[in-house]
């Protein structure tokens, strides 16, 4: 259910028009201010929106939206079964490793396109609303970064295309935090007070109003993101200087705490958003393709243990 509509319902109000226009400007309400008040008892904290929303893109904007997302699943997932049928037949591709980091999301030319999506996602908001499916996006891009490492014949153009990803990361953890707490905060503000009747968007409450609110238990900018960022930034350093044992052990750590840690993102957001059926579609996809990633790994793990194996007893044979 959908607890603003909820409360909107339960308050008096003679037209659908003005309920709506109040639960328009409360939850896209991006900043809010207090004021000081005389009531301390019914209205200890007075808050109105110190925002103006300008509304909302047009339907085929969300619809232009939907299909470029749609686009990048269908990519990453693309990607993903070649990794496995070649890692399979134990031939690299490499056209498809050329070529790939231009088509996928968290590529050089599709990552602008995923940010500038993020920052406009307070007006996205028609028939793929962005802040119930930010969230899911960011994981998507995630998955991608880690999966696919940016090929580069120079350790120069490898660094800036790996740190261009490690900051689109970072900016589209923040985006996604632009775009979910407000609404969040707004929920708060309809659930936890009254309107005042000052203005279409003032509201008293008994309790300071905080960012987020009670509702809001994810963040873009959490444990997951700093972790991918930190898993990047360990294939930088052993790309550039070297794969020493030490550095090469804490980037396969870093690398599988990563995993892990966007799984259970993509389980938490499944289980959190039963009413946002889009959401649960992009994370459900969004595990499988974590699942297949994982197992691919684990696949080549197990064959470079048995080829080293092999090595071995060949040294052993050929000893005289």
């Amino acid at each position: 259910m959908d607890y603003a509509q909820y409360m909107l319902d339960e308050m008096p109000a003679h037209h659908e028009w003005a309920l709506q226009d109040i639960k328009t400007s409360i939850l896209k309400c991006t900043r809010w201010q207090v004021e000081e008040t005389t009531d301390f008892v019914n209205c200890s904290y007075h808050y109105f929106c110190d925002s103006t929303y300008v509304g909302d893109y047009p339907a085929f904007i969300d619809l232009v939206v939907l299909m470029f997302i749609s686009y990048c699943f269908m990519a990453t997932t693309f990607f993903t079964l070649v990794e496995l049928t070649t890692a399979k037949r134990g031939i690299p591709n490499n056209w498809i490793l050329r070529k790939r980091k231009y088509l996928l999301p968290s590529g050089p030319i599709l990552l602008p396109l995923v940010l500038l999506i993020l920052a406009k996602g307070q007006r996205i908001n028609t028939i793929f609303p962005i802040s119930h499916v930010g969230p899911a996006i960011l994981l998507l891009l995630q998955v991608s970064a880690l999966a696919f490492r940016n090929e580069a014949d120079q350790d120069l153009r490898y660094a800036v295309l790996e740190a261009s990803t490690v900051s689109g990361i970072l900016h589209a953890s923040l985006y996604v935090d632009a775009v979910i707490l407000p609404y969040y905060t707004g929920l708060e503000a309809l659930m936890g007070s009254r309107l005042s009747g000052e203005c279409t968007s003032c509201v008293c409450r008994n309790e300071p109003l905080i960012v987020g609110g009670k509702s809001a238990t994810y963040r873009g900018l959490s444990r997951t993101t700093l972790s991918i960022i930190f898993a990047l930034c360990s294939r930088m350093v052993c790309r550039i200087y070297g794969e020493e044992k030490i550095s090469v052990s804490i980037r396969n750590a870093l690398e599988g705490l990563s995993w892990f840690l966007v799984a259970f993102d993509s389980v938490f957001l499944i289980r959190m958003s039963p009413e946002w059926i889009n959401c649960q579609v992009v994370c459900i996809g969004v595990l499988a393709l974590i699942c297949f990633n994982v197992f691919g790994k684990v696949y080549r793990f197990l064959g470079w243990l048995e080829l080293r194996k092999m090595q071995r007893k060949l040294e052993v044979s050929s000893i005289p």
